[in-house]
């Protein structure tokens, strides 16, 4: 068993409306995940092996890190972003609630949307909530259960799941959690007899100081 190092993707297109439009990094996106891998390498941090989904954000982060590690990156679908806008596209259709415009209205439309989407209540959605919950939790165990350290390239959406299996989170915590999650914010998990342990969650070491205050973002 060894220790899982969770980051999410830097700042991505956060003025798209739809999931294509989302995913690619943002110049600041860009920008905060060179600083983590220069943290990383200042802290000496180095990966026996390196995980990431597979969307484009994903890679970009992944690239931009440039983490010390002897072994390519290894892509992952499992590790994959829930699709947020599809699935607030079809709540707006199919049940009347607008799809949000600012962060006010995403506050209380995640939960929201959670809750319709566990609930079964979102038709022709991409993955049911449990199919979600699933494959985060068989990669993360799959994961922790390599040799050596393991860094994770994903979304705060995962992470967020992550965090309600290791931490046997409600669903309105886990929302809340998610939201909390900052652009290249780092989680770490550590594998225990009994289980999986959250000893670090939404750092930003390397965004910590006043000149840098500026860089960090949700969206």
């Amino acid at each position: 068993m060894s220790f899982v190092t969770l980051v999410r993707h830097g700042q991505a297109n956060s003025a798209a409306r739809d999931e294509g439009g989302y995913d690619r990094l943002s110049d600041l996106g860009w920008q905060q995940s060179r600083w983590l891998g220069a943290y990383f390498r200042s802290a000496g941090d180095v990966f026996a092996r390196v995980h990431t989904g597979t969307l484009r954000r994903h890679l970009e982060t992944t690239e931009a890190i440039a983490a010390d590690c002897a072994a390519e990156p290894v892509r992952d679908e499992r590790l994959n972003e829930l699709e947020y806008f599809t699935m607030a596209q079809a709540m707006a259709e199919q049940h009347g609630i607008p799809v949000p415009v600012d962060r006010e209205g995403f506050v209380s439309h995640l939960p929201m949307l959670f809750r319709h989407w566990q609930e079964g209540r979102l038709d022709g959605v991409p993955e049911s909530f449990d199919s979600f919950e699933r494959r985060v939790d068989d990669a993360i165990r799959e994961i922790a259960a390599g040799q050596g350290r393991a860094l994770v390239v994903t979304s705060g959406g995962l992470i967020g799941m992550a965090m309600r299996l290791v931490m046997g989170l409600d669903l309105q915590t886990m929302a809340h959690l998610c939201l909390a999650i900052e652009n290249s914010s780092v989680h770490r998990l550590q594998p225990l007899p009994t289980g999986l342990a959250m000893t670090q969650f939404n750092a930003l070491p390397h965004l910590d100081t006043p000149d840098r205050q500026h860089a960090r973002s949700h969206l």
